[in-house]
This record gives C-alpha cells, structure tokens and sequence, in this order.
C-alpha cells in the first residue's frame, strides 16, 4: 500500500487536506490520518491526460516515438497519452494497423497509452472491427491532412456515419483555405477564421457525439457553443501566443496562432463551457521540417511535456484557480475517450495516478532539457508558472526530476 498526503488535494468537490492510500494500482481511501509521504504545500493534482498526441510510430519514428513522448509525458504530469491515428505508417484506420501499433509500443511505455482510431475514404468498413478492438473514438479531416496516407473525407460522409462513440474532426473548409506564401501574415491569411467556422457550422446535424479540435478562433467557439452536440477543444499555444509572438516556422501549425483577440476568446470558452479541455496536439517533426518559410515548414506544435505548465501560467494571470485546470487537463479528456471510470480524478476505485505539483515554482524552458526527440520549441527561453516535483502512476513515482525505473505503462482500451 502506498499513502500520500498534501493540505491541498484537488479533488472533485474542491481542494482540501487528505490522505489518499492505493493499494494495488487503485485508490481505495481518501481521508485523513497520516501518510508515508507528506507534500505538505504542495498540491497533488490527478494525472493529467492528454488525448491529442501524435506519436508518430510505427513509419516515422524520427519524427516522435513511444519511448520519448511517453518519458515527456511522464515530466510534464501526464499520465495517460491518446495516440493519434496518424502520422504513423500506416495510420490506424484498420485493426491490422493497430496491432502493429500495440506492439511497437510494448514495453516502451512510460505512462498509459490509449488509442484513437481514423477513418479515411475506403475505411469506413473497419470502424466496427476497430470499435470491438478498444479504440476509443474516430478522427477524420475535412481538409488536407498534410500526410498523404491520411486523406480528408466529405462532410456528407460524416451524416451516414454513426460509431457511436466520438467522432474527432478537424474543421476547416476548404472552401475558405488558399495556398500560403511564405511570410507568416500570407500563412495566416490562407487559413483564415471562417475556414474553421463554416467547417464546424457545416457538421451540424451529424450523429453521435461530435468533438472539434484545436480550436483557435473567436468564431470557432460561437459556432461550438451554438451547437448542443459539440464538444470542443483547444491548445496551450493558442493561449499563450498571438500573431505579433510568431518569429519562425517553430510556431506553424494548423489552424494557425491569430490575434490577441482570439486568444481571449479561447479563454472565455473554456471559462463558459463551450470549451472543455486543453490539449497538447503535440505534433513534432525533425528540425529540418520546421525550417525554411511558412509555405514549406511542418505545421506542428511539440508540447507534450509543457501543457501544464503554460496553462496554469495564463490561468493563474487570469486568476482561474488549479481546480478549474485540472478539469481542462484531466477530468474532460478522461471523459473525451472513455477512461473516465479509472482516470481524470482522484477517486476511490480509480488509477492512484498523481502529479505533486509546485504551483509557485518557476520551470525555465531550455529546448535540450526536454524528453521530447527533438529539442526545439517555440517556448525557448520563457520562464513558465509551476514546477512537476513527481509523477506517479498507479502509486509508483515514474518521474522525480528523472525518469524513474523501467517502463511499466499499460496499452488501455476504452470499457
């Protein structure tokens, strides 16, 4: 049995002292009485989960991997990771596909690892297959992918499809979408806010639960908060950047960093429900991908490692306390992908999975400290609120300043 204790849990109804003891992976009391260790001050928050995270492999683990994105998980307080179905080769949009995902990831794995499915034109026969699998939900595109293997599908596809469980969509319209010239306002303009309005308000009336992601604009979050059967998600650089911050194709990704403006509104979502969770869309790319213009560059953010820390540093500014956070971080992308019964919160009868959090420290951003493959990141250099002092999983530490022991992450499917 493993015992903890802090004056500051973060807990369903609020924050307060507790004792919380696992025994055997599950938290089977939440109370008072003393502990083998107590944090005192610092606040022990649930282990965050993160369901958008592209790690790449099997087909271009140069790119990401399980062994380096589960071990920067693991140091930015995240304990469960929903792998994207692409950019692996092949994408997951067939069981076969997901097979040799599941054993490419076993025995490298950090933290928990669950998995999304995709849907592609050709592949809407395998969605059963994949459902009885324990994929926990469907991504699609309605635009370019920008990976060839993981083509867009129609809007009218999306009407006579219904898995039943969450059908992830990037929304922009190609209707609205130009080519991009090379200088970032010209990228910015190719992609502008009502690609992704008109993309969102287009799926209105699709069956089944309906998620939108990496939301960026003011325009995205009225078309989601109109529509009762959309969730909706956005991302730490979203919140953090604006146009005037974008210095390098280290800040392209897709929809695109806009202005002051938009960012407010993305706050204000979340603040009102019509957002519910921030995700890392962690989508990292060898460094000569990221070089060049904006036309040519990989369009994609690694931040895997970052997520809490740069959204509690533009909560806290805000004065939006760590409960909130940890809803945003946790609680809603458990729900999102079905790992709500063992994950998310700190509960008796869930995962005894933790992060001991310093919400007043400082964590400088240097590039080459990070777990991430590749080291470079547009956060270079900021000095960002809060510090991971532990991760634990299933009441076993697996980052303390390191990673801790051998890989003893599980591969989850969705109950």
């Amino acid at each position: 049995m493993t015992t903890l204790r802090s004056r500051r849990v973060v807990l369903e109804e609020g924050i307060r002292p507790a004792t919380v003891r696992v025994e055997r992976g599950v938290v089977v009391s939440i109370g008072g009485g003393l502990a083998d260790e107590d944090f005192g001050d610092l606040v022990v928050l649930p282990g965050l989960v993160d369901s958008h995270v592209h790690v790449n492999e099997p087909g271009r683990a140069e790119w990401e991997g399980f062994a380096t994105a589960t071990a920067a998980a693991a140091a930015g307080g995240t304990t469960t990771i929903v792998d994207m179905p692409l950019n692996s080769i092949p994408p997951t949009t067939t069981v076969a596909a997901l097979v040799e995902k599941r054993a490419v990831a076993s025995g490298r794995l950090t933290v928990d690892v669950a998995f999304w499915g995709g849907i592609v034109p050709g592949t809407e026969s395998e969605v059963g297959a994949l459902l009885d699998s324990g994929v926990c939900g469907f991504k699609v595109f309605l635009t370019d992918s920008g990976v060839p293997e993981f083509p867009p599908v129609e809007v009218s596809t999306l009407m006579d499809l219904d898995p039943g469980l969450p059908l992830l969509v990037h929304a922009e319209s190609d209707q609205h979408l130009t080519a991009p010239g090379p200088t970032y306002s010209e990228y910015l303009d190719s992609r502008p806010p009502i690609a992704e309005a008109e993309a969102i308000a287009a799926l209105a009336g699709a069956p089944g639960p309906l998620h939108i992601l990496h939301v960026s604009s003011a325009e995205g979050v009225a078309q989601i908060d109109a529509n009762d059967q959309m969730t909706g998600e956005t991302c730490p650089h979203y919140l953090t950047f604006t146009d005037d911050d974008v210095t390098s194709p280290l800040f392209k990704c897709a929809p695109p960093i806009r202005g002051v403006n938009h960012r407010e509104a993305l706050w204000s979502g979340l603040l009102s429900g019509a957002l519910g969770m921030v995700v890392s869309d962690h989508s990292p790319s060898p460094p000569e991908l990221k070089s060049g213009d904006f036309a040519t560059a990989w369009g994609g953010i690694a931040s895997l490692e970052l997520r809490l820390h740069v959204t509690w540093t533009g909560a806290a500014a805000r004065g939006i306390g760590l409960g909130s956070v940890a809803e945003w971080l946790a609680g809603a992308p458990a729900r999102l992908a079905g790992l709500d019964d063992r994950k998310g919160t700190i509960a008796v009868g869930k995962d005894g999975d933790f992060v001991i959090f310093d919400p007043d420290g400082m964590t400088p951003v240097r590039g080459k400290d990070l777990f991430q493959r590749h080291k470079s990141t547009p956060y270079e250099g900021m000095a960002l609120r809060g510090a991971v002092k532990r991760t634990v999983l299933g009441g076993d530490a697996v980052f303390d300043g390191r990673i801790v022991g051998a890989p003893r992450g599980r591969m989850l499917e969705r109950r």
